[in-house]
């Protein structure tokens, strides 16, 4: 992957908004990849962009179930819940197509100006920063697997896909590229593509996955990384308004069904130099791509809790699904956790494919390029790959089924101390291990259905 022609640059032009405009959505990014914020006034802008507009800074430490859980991180009404500033990224301004407002993403800084350590984007900033000072810059491109649903029915927390796959009341199954699948959801499909080109998301291919009512959509590369997850959050936020638009629904949920494909989130990696070459081309013989792979496999169990960070997300890892369960890679290997679509000429990448929709794009791209630049600053040789000889017959080892093993491996990181930060690192696992804590504790439907009656 080379340079994107497509990358996001300062255009003074959408900086102004049009006279329709109502409102400006002013938004950060929580923990869970949640988009938090504001409705501020069209007229009141201007303090938008002169860092005027303020959040609690708990607003990034929240849980699932939005609760700041003071008790547990000191964080909230302890300290007095202090405000935190919000700093407009100018270059993601964009308009509402469902609505007569625009959108900007803002970075939470503290009030002596510092960004917050809990901001994922100014995590993320910071992992690129790291590459900057060894002349490299990461490229990254983004795709995402998501469900369209009927809306009755999810609000009914009962998912079943939208009626025109269902004959008979009946979903039809695996619909993976069936073009039938993509025309009788042809309007909204549409629609999501139209909404993309609004808001100058580059999406590109759109293909029907799996499941029913599943699709993918890949998203172009881009040198700044930055502009790829952000990207990513505003897609899966302009797909549920245009489902809304058609009376449906959407989820980025890992695996809605039971008996259905879970929707993955796959990131393709390469990282060039200030010549603009691909510094992981094999061609090169700088052994750069063996070293980059190195660093994601040593790292990789320590960072699934980001990558698979909710109780949900460990039902996609299945057996004979393409959810990877082991920590393998492979060249052009579709069934390993690291895939490697090209290895020579400019198009050399890693694809990562362990990361779920629900997890945080931020967050996972952090976590990702950091064992990436760890791999290439200390020269970490990678386990075999799948298709060699030297492949161990007794496998690799697997990824985690249990949430709150991740959980307890990523708390005694020290490499997840050094890409998030370790007050970042320890204050995602006491969140997480208090939500898997509480989940754990209820007893269930299931648990009744299974077990009331015959014990």
């Amino acid at each position: 992957m080379t340079q994107s022609s497509s990358q996001r640059a300062p255009d003074p032009e959408r900086f102004r908004l049009d006279a329709a405009s109502k409102r400006v959505d002013v938004l950060c990014v929580d923990m869970n990849g949640i988009p938090r914020g504001k409705w501020v006034p069209a007229a009141q802008f201007d303090k938008v962009l002169a860092g005027q507009v303020r959040l609690p800074l708990s607003t990034q430490s929240l849980d699932i179930w939005g609760e700041d859980n003071d008790t547990l991180t000191g964080l909230s009404q302890s300290i007095g819940d202090p405000d935190g500033v919000c700093h407009a990224d100018e270059r993601t301004l964009s308009p509402l197509p469902w609505a007569n407002g625009h959108q900007i993403l803002t970075t939470l800084h503290d009030l002596d100006g510092a960004p917050s350590f809990m901001d994922p984007r100014a995590i993320l900033a910071a992992v690129v920063e790291r590459f900057r000072q060894h002349g490299w810059t990461p490229v990254v491109a983004i795709e995402l697997e998501f469900y369209l649903l009927d809306a009755d029915e999810r609000q009914a927390l009962r998912p079943m896909p939208p009626a025109s796959l269902c004959p008979g009341g009946v979903p039809k199954g695996l619909q993976l590229y069936e073009m039938d699948a993509m025309e009788s959801l042809g309007e909204v499909l549409e629609t999501i593509r139209a909404f993309a080109d609004a808001q100058q998301v580059p999406a590109d291919t759109l293909i029907a996955e799996f499941g029913p009512g599943q699709f993918e959509v890949n998203l172009w590369h881009r040198s700044d990384t930055l502009a790829a997850a952000d990207d990513a959050l505003y897609f899966k936020r302009l797909v549920a308004q245009a489902a809304k638009c058609h009376g449906l629904s959407s989820t980025f949920m890992a695996k809605p069904y039971t008996e259905q494909a879970g929707s993955g989130m796959h990131l393709h990696v390469s990282v060039i130099d200030d010549a603009g070459t691909n510094i992981l081309d094999e061609a090169n013989g700088a052994g750069h791509l063996e070293a980059a792979m190195g660093g994601v496999m040593h790292s990789l169990l320590d960072a699934q809790a980001i990558f698979a960070p909710h109780a949900n997300s460990y039902r996609r890892f299945q057996p004979d699904s393409f959810a990877p369960i082991e920590c393998s890679w492979g060249r052009d290997h579709r069934g390993a956790a690291v895939r490697v679509p090209e290895w020579c000429g400019p198009g050399a990448r890693l694809e990562y494919r362990v990361a779920g929709a629900d997890a945080n794009p931020y967050l996972v791209a952090a976590a990702l390029l950091g064992g990436v630049l760890h791999g290439l600053e200390q020269r970490i040789a990678p386990p075999p790959a799948i298709e060699d000889e030297a492949y161990s017959p007794q496998r690799p080892e697997c990824l985690s089924h249990d949430w709150l093993t991740a959980i307890e491996r990523f708390a005694a990181s020290p490499a997840m101390a050094d890409i998030l930060g370790t007050e970042y690192r320890d204050l995602y696992a006491k969140v997480k291990r208090h939500e898997a804590q509480r989940l754990l504790a209820m007893v269930t439907d299931i648990d009744r259905q299974t077990y009331l009656t015959r014990l």
